[in-house]
């Protein structure tokens, strides 16, 4: 999905004429990005958490040639989607239990 498509869909179920949609979408994106990028995160009830990751500098090598180059330290992106995404996504019932007893706060800490 696009996000003219998205735009579509608020003008067609919302109600708004497409200009307000498109401004309303670009608006949320636009929160989103800061947020992220001010490193905080993103945490969508009934979706899913958007997190932005520090990577340490690495080695690594160029799979053409075989060198050893040196990878800097970077953010990255991470997505985690809410159980009520997942059971959709699985065709489950909503509050069904995934057979994972770890809690979703720790697996978003890193301990699993």
């Amino acid at each position: 999905m696009t996000k003219a498509e998205i735009v579509e869909q608020i003008y067609e179920k919302v109600g708004f004429s497409k200009k307000e949609s498109a401004e309303l979408v670009e608006r949320v994106f636009d929160i989103i990005k800061k947020t992220l990028a001010d490193g905080e995160k993103v945490k969508i009830s009934g979706f899913g958490n958007f997190v932005v990751r520090e990577k340490n500098a690495r080695k690594g090598r160029n799979p053409q040639t075989g060198e050893e180059i040196r990878l800097a330290a970077r953010r990255v992106l991470t997505f985690k989607p809410s159980l009520v995404l997942k059971n959709i996504l699985n065709d489950e019932e909503p509050g069904t239990d995934d057979g994972d007893d770890r809690d979703d706060e720790d697996e978003e800490n890193g301990e699993e």
